[in-house]
């Protein structure tokens, strides 16, 4: 999808993007106010630069395994998105945290890698569930995140404790 293709769209409410599509450019969906629901296929690899930048009513997205790389800016001011299911087996690094307001984020039984700075600063972050095939936690993945009340993982839960500052 190309640079800019939807942006300022107000009144998309839902989008199903093909499964040719590999790359969604930057500002694709800029704008787009009234997107509710997002479907992204398997096949996209690359979501870039404020792709979904403002859409203030999406409230949940979910990340197929293949994802590779997602840009910090891509979800930028999209105040309602309050939950995501990250799939990416292994997602390249943040740099700055991408999403800002999550309250919920699960990641699917393929993740094995959870990306820098993932969910940093999200002090309303109440619920995390890290499945056994995660092997590497990114530097500050976790930072800052203050009122998590449900950590949902067995094999790793003592470092978990330490990683979240949590008594043992």
């Amino acid at each position: 999808i190309s640079n800019s293709a939807f942006s300022g769209c107000s009144s998309i409410n839902s989008i199903t993007i093909p499964t040719s599509v590999t790359t969604i450019g930057e500002y694709a969906f800029k704008n787009c106010s009234s997107l509710i629901a997002i479907k992204i296929p398997a096949e996209v690899k690359i979501i870039n630069y404020q792709t979904f930048y403002n859409c203030t009513s999406l409230s949940s997205i979910a990340f197929h395994d293949s994802i590779k790389s997602v840009d910090n800016t891509a979800f930028s001011g999209c105040s309602s998105l309050k939950s995501v299911i990250w799939n990416a087996k292994h997602c390249a690094d943040f740099t700055s945290a991408p999403f800002s307001q999550l309250v919920v984020i699960t990641f699917g039984d393929s993740v094995e890698h959870i990306p820098a700075y993932l969910c940093y600063d999200m002090k309303k972050l109440s619920e995390i569930t890290i499945p056994n095939s995660v092997t590497e936690i990114g530097q500050y993945a976790f930072y800052n995140c203050y009122s998590h009340r449900k950590i949902h993982h067995h094999h790793l839960l003592k470092e978990l404790r330490l990683l979240f500052l949590l008594p043992i």
